[in-house]
């Protein structure tokens, strides 16, 4: 998990240039055929993190509400 977090914070300093080396790397690895299914696949799970995340900041905002709703309600 350590060397996850050092690559993210790696990736925010990479320039212009990085990028094109990087994404001529993934033309070569990949093909060109397969960049939209692979850009597809990394859409739809960025979508569902961030629905799941709403999802649990929904729910911590419910319960936290309702707990406020009875501390005013006891007062």
């Amino acid at each position: 998990m350590k060397g996850f977090f050092y690559f993210c914070i790696m990736l925010l300093f990479i320039g212009g240039a990085e990028t094109v080396v990087i994404l001529l790397f993934i033309i070569i690895f990949f093909g060109s055929k397969k960049i939209p299914e692979l850009a597809k696949g990394i859409g739809k799970a960025m979508r569902e993190l961030r629905d799941a995340s709403n999802e649990i900041k929904k729910e911590i905002h419910d319960s936290t509400s309702s707990i406020k709703e009875d501390i005013d309600s006891k007062k």
